[in-house]
């Protein structure tokens, strides 16, 4: 081989190199804005639709107007009934801790998103907490950090913003309901004209008509560079539902011995039968998990820093 070749190898390597890097930073970590004011946008959007209208769990005749009333652990007023409960099993390295928010709406309020910083694109984070304060949020977890990836279908709070099939994701209807629905066989325009006012693209889905999923503990979500597993006994984030209105957050702490060890999903779908659920959904976990109620984060979110940031938040408005 020639020297001027051998000089020329080294060379090409390291731009292969320099390339592929840059690629893999534009992918999952330069900030790609597509919409720079969502609510503008959004306002824009419904302003030419009409929404179905949410379900009522109040009497009509209802006139109260008193003021919420909360304490560190429960919220109540007119719209919504929140009560928060922490529990803690086993010992030792198998100790598990875990926050249970059970979630009443009423008068026709629903569960909203919210998403970074009020834009719309990938890799936009923010705390889940300073999401939920932008947004004047009583109670908020993590939702699907739709920002990691470019699939899915995406609907939030009546808007499309993406409408790509991919995997099984969760419904959230404007009467209250919920359910897990497989995004091939549909698209996003038949969602929203079904009344659907929200979507989640991550999963897997943990319960189904009651049921406990199968083979959840071989489950993959996503295929994309740097994706870690979803397996095994992890913080976790989830969302499922008792009855129309009346919906169940649980946030689940892990990576911490003698504190939690984080939970399987199998576990986690166990869980979510216990309460009395008919569907459970997974959402984006590990440094995500997050909860966060009147300002301050319940839990004790595994980032390297604390919170993680996230792309999107589920909330509850006061």
């Amino acid at each position: 081989m020639k020297p001027k070749i051998k000089k020329l190898i080294p060379a090409a390597f390291a731009l292969l190199l320099a390339a592929a890097a840059f690629a893999a930073a534009d992918r999952y970590l330069i900030r790609h804005v597509e919409i720079g004011d969502v609510n503008a946008y959004a306002s824009a959007a419904v302003s030419t639709q009409a929404l179905p209208e949410a379900a009522s769990s109040a009497p009509e005749s209802s006139t109260q107007t008193s003021e919420p009333v909360w304490d560190d652990w429960s919220y109540h007023s007119q719209t919504s009934e929140i009560t928060i409960t922490k529990t803690t099993l086993g010992s030792g390295a198998d100790t598990i801790t875990y926050f249970v928010a059970d979630v009443v709406l009423k008068d026709g309020a629903n569960i909203l998103s919210a998403f970074a910083e009020n834009k719309f694109g990938t890799n936009i984070i923010a705390a889940t907490s300073e999401i939920a304060a932008a947004n004047d949020a009583v109670f908020a977890i993590n939702g699907d950090y739709y920002g990691f990836r470019e699939d899915g279908i995406l609907i939030r709070n009546g808007v499309i913003y993406r409408d790509v099939p991919a995997r099984v994701g969760l419904a959230l209807y404007a009467d209250g309901n919920m359910q897990v629905y497989d995004e091939t066989t549909t698209n996003a325009q038949a969602l929203l004209d079904s009344g659907v006012i929200n979507t989640l693209s991550f999963g897997p889905a943990l319960l189904d008509e009651g049921e406990v999923v199968a083979a959840l503990e071989s489950v993959e979500v996503d295929h994309n560079f740097g994706n870690h597993s979803i397996q095994g006994a992890q913080p976790r984030t989830a969302l499922g539902i008792i009855a129309p209105n009346h919906y169940v957050f649980v946030v689940v702490d892990g990576r911490s011995s003698g504190y939690s060890r984080g939970m399987t999903l199998t576990e986690l779908a166990d869980l979510f039968q216990e309460l009395g659920c008919t569907a459970a959904y997974n959402l984006d976990g590990g440094g995500s998990s997050t909860m966060v109620f009147m300002g301050r984060v319940v839990n004790q979110p595994s980032g390297r820093n604390g919170e993680r940031g996230t792309s999107d938040i589920l909330y509850i408005g006061a």
